[in-house]
């Protein structure tokens, strides 16, 4: 089962480092993506729009369900996890697939209804289903 957590808007933003807070200026002023955890790779990620929904699909095989974090926060995306090697020892004479912390965000152009977003995660592929919101008409009521 995928657990959609979100952040709170009133929640300390970066309580975990002042490298955080640097890059989050950096990226704000220039527009540029930087990645405060070096160690951590980017899989394969699709964005595209249908009439009513953003979808996001990650190629990311070998993880487990519970291995993934997924939070939508001021029109962020950000999915995140582990995918574990096994343990056995081995000594690789090519290596291309990734191993260990991964992550991805995905700036979402669009208002969303937050409470309908879903995730699914089969055959290698995690979707997330971001609902676009709907406008919502404003009644006046009258004072007496």
């Amino acid at each position: 089962m995928i657990t959609v957590r979100f952040k709170p808007a009133d929640e300390q933003q970066f309580e975990n480092s002042s490298t955080e807070r640097s890059a989050y200026v950096l990226t704000s002023i220039l527009n540029w993506r930087i990645g405060v955890r070096p160690n951590t790779f980017h899989p394969p990620t699709d964005l595209y729009e249908t009439d009513d929904k953003i979808v996001v699909r990650v190629e990311i095989a070998g993880v487990n369900d519970n291995d993934f974090v997924i939070i939508f926060d001021q029109n962020t995306l950000t999915i995140s996890g582990v995918r574990n090697e096994s343990p056995e020892r081995k000594a690789y004479h090519q290596m291309e697939i990734h191993f260990g912390e991964f992550s991805t965000a995905i700036e979402i152009p669009i208002p969303i209804d937050k409470n309908k977003i879903e995730a699914v995660y089969e055959n290698g592929f995690l979707w997330v289903f971001l609902p676009k919101a709907t406008p919502r008409q404003i009644h006046i009521n009258k004072k007496d």
